[in-house]
C-alpha cells in the first residue's frame, strides 16, 4: 500500500487518479476510492468553489498499520502456525494549489 501511496504523493488529483487506474497492484483500486472520497470531502468543505476551477493536489498521503486478525493454520506434527492478516489506515489530504499560494 505504501508503494502505491508514494506514486501519487504531490501529484495533481487528475493525474493521480489516472496513475491509480492503470496500476497492477491490488492496493491501487482501494487507494483510488479513498482519493475520490478525499476529493468529495474537500468539495463538501468548500461548497463555494467549483471543482472544475480548483487546482487540486494530493498534499499528504500516509499509510499506518491497522487492526490485525490473528488466525491459526495447522502445521505438521500437531503444531499450529499463526497467520497475521494485516489491515491499514489510509490518510489522504487534498488541497487547492491556487489557495495555498494566497496564504
Amino acid at each position: 500500500m505504501r508503494l502505491v501511496a508514494d506514486l501519487i504523493r504531490g501529484q495533481r488529483v487528475s493525474k493521480a487518479l489516472a496513475i491509480l487506474k492503470f496500476q497492477p497492484q491490488a492496493a491501487a483500486p482501494i487507494m483510488h476510492k479513498v482519493l475520490l472520497s478525499a476529493v468529495a470531502n474537500w468539495q463538501q468543505g468548500n461548497e463555494d468553489a467549483k471543482i472544475e476551477d480548483a487546482d487540486l493536489v494530493v498534499k499528504t498521503v500516509f499509510v499506518d498499520g491497522g487492526r490485525m486478525l490473528k488466525r491459526l493454520r495447522p502445521a505438521p506434527q500437531g503444531r499450529a502456525h499463526r497467520i497475521r492478516k494485516r489491515s491499514n489506515h489510509i490518510t489522504i489530504i487534498v488541497d487547492d494549489l491556487s489557495e495555498a499560494g494566497n496564504d
